[in-house]
């Protein structure tokens, strides 16, 4: 079944159009079925972008998904206009006496910049504690995946020498894993970022296990061992033309960038784009999904904490 979606989300229109399985909320109110709750707290600026590259994601499966996006109440955000804010989002004191079966937090464009330093850090720091009781399993992405670990772990993050761009080779840590099921040995994922978490400072830790990395670009997939926790540092819901469009908005601002690995053809960006990702992270967000409409109890106010 399909996730639940807004006909006046301008991810409905483009999903339909691309023949992704997308259900108004009339439709949905006639099944008969629990859908999984899914909160997505939203950290990006041009947050369109990221929700349809998510609900993309998240429709790719037969489950019925009911998601309820978020933003951060004490952040003013300049690229996204505020009548959408308003028509489709809420703050966490609005739903913070609300249960879910499963919540994704978003990268954010603040990866250089101290953790405490972050306009929103106290708000979102109140939402991951609330997630430790509140929701069944948390997905952490890219800088959220950073600060997940840093909040809950006290992992932090280091700089790189250059920023890590392109679609990197990884290879699966423990085929065993519910979020891994039916993964090649080898898959790739884009990344852009300008810091890593390093793996030894994770495997200090005994409640986590790397279950993905890459030669290249560092552990991507960190998960407890119940998985009510996951953390990936990658994007394997990127666009076609996610990092061609960074390449270029980096070229105009006089950035020396240097071309993304492993994503035009012959890494000459004149060239067409090779898309290497999208299976498996069809793949990723369906096991998960998966994984939490198994194991998060039918009557949710049940939920036990972490």
């Amino acid at each position: 079944m399909p996730i639940v979606v807004p006909e006046r989300l301008p991810a409905y229109k483009v999903l339909t159009e691309e023949n992704v399985f997308v259900m108004n909320e009339l439709r949905a109110a006639h099944q008969d079925i629990r859908p999984l709750r899914i909160a997505i707290v939203n950290l990006m600026p041009a947050k369109e972008v990221t929700e349809t590259q998510l609900v993309r994601m998240l429709a790719n499966t037969p489950l019925q998904v009911e998601m309820q996006l978020l933003h951060m109440d004490t952040h003013e955000t300049k690229s996204t206009r505020q009548d959408h804010l308003d028509n489709f989002y809420k703050t966490y004191d609005e739903i913070k006496n609300q249960k879910f079966d499963g919540m994704i937090i978003t990268g954010a464009p603040v990866e250089t910049l101290p953790y405490e330093e972050i306009d929103y850090w106290d708000e979102l720091s109140e939402l991951m504690e609330y997630s430790k009781s509140n929701v069944f399993s948390t997905l952490h992405i890219c800088w959220g995946a950073q600060a997940g670990l840093y909040y809950h772990y006290g992992i932090d993050k280091y700089p790189l020498d250059k920023k890590l761009f392109g679609v990197f080779p990884h290879k699966v840590n423990n085929p065993k894993s519910e979020l891994l099921r039916g993964f090649d040995e080898e898959f790739f994922v884009p990344h852009s970022r300008y810091t890593q978490i390093k793996s030894e400072n994770i495997l200090k830790v005994s409640a986590l296990d790397i279950l993905a990395e890459s030669e290249q670009a560092g552990p991507h997939i960190i998960a407890t061992k119940d998985n009510r926790q996951i953390f990936v540092q990658g994007h394997s819901e990127y666009d076609r033309d996610s990092l061609q469009m960074e390449y270029e908005r980096d070229i105009k601002k006089g950035i020396d960038i240097q071309v993304p690995i492993n994503y035009f053809r012959n890494e000459n960006p004149e060239n067409e784009i090779v898309i290497r990702w999208r299976s498996h992270a069809s793949l990723f967000f369906s096991n998960w999904l998966n994984y939490v409409y198994q194991e998060t109890p039918y009557e949710i106010n049940t939920l036990s904490p972490l």
